[in-house]
């Protein structure tokens, strides 16, 4: 049997963090070998903004590594890690290539979100834009419980909350990042697919008044 692409001993052993809101970080989540493998078949994207993965083509080991989110090894790690049954939950699978100077500004995320799972797939990040931050306020993006720079396979999940605040300091050019998301119902996870098929240019046109990028 293949090895594994990510790492869930390590996903089981990192500390949670409670307050003001749940989250983990798991650096190198995604194990080195599998890293430039995923990346070699990530898909080519050249827009801003967040993509359904049925809308985007890739090579077979991003296929298996989308496939290993899937899992329901994956699931069980989450729901023992949040104390949640997530059990026929609906999920939700988007990525980004491109970032724009508009994305991160500081939100929440949606109601119909359980638990946001952020994998970020960039080899290396020197800029000091781009770098998610965990947020104890909604209106200062200085006031951080922790920043999570974008690199080496990283995940960041967080149980989404009224105030699980987050955002990132400017940034233009490629930034990868894979976003897995629970959901309430299927009617949600529809909708959030319909809201994410919308054409490059209206989001464009719709950047300045809708939030930021993970």
């Amino acid at each position: 049997m293949a090895q594994p692409f990510l790492d869930l001993d390590a996903l089981r052993t990192a500390p949670l963090t409670r307050e003001p809101f749940e989250f983990f970080v798991v650096p190198g989540f995604v194990r080195p070998e599998a890293r430039a493998k995923i990346n070699a078949d990530y898909p080519k994207i050249t827009e801003g903004g967040s993509f359904p993965v049925a809308q985007l083509s890739y090579g077979p080991a991003f296929g298996e590594f989308l496939a290993e989110l899937e899992s329901d090894e994956f699931r069980e790690a989450f729901e023992e890690k949040f104390g949640l049954d997530l059990a026929g939950r609906p999920t939700t699978v988007t990525v980004r290539g491109q970032c724009s100077p508009k994305d991160g500004r500081i939100h929440t995320d949606t109601q119909s979100k359980i638990i946001t799972i952020l994998i970020y797939m960039n080899p290396d990040w020197e800029n000091s834009g781009g770098r998610l931050r965990l947020l104890k306020s909604g209106d200062n993006l200085d006031d951080m419980i922790i920043e999570v720079p974008p690199v080496g396979g990283t995940l960041l999940a967080f149980k989404r909350a009224d105030n699980s605040w987050h955002g990132h300091k400017p940034f233009a050019g490629e930034r990868r990042v894979i976003q897995f998301n629970w959901v309430t119902s299927e009617g949600d996870r529809k909708l959030a697919m319909l809201r994410h098929h919308v054409s490059a240019p209206f989001k464009r046109l719709m950047a300045a008044v809708r939030p930021g990028a993970h």
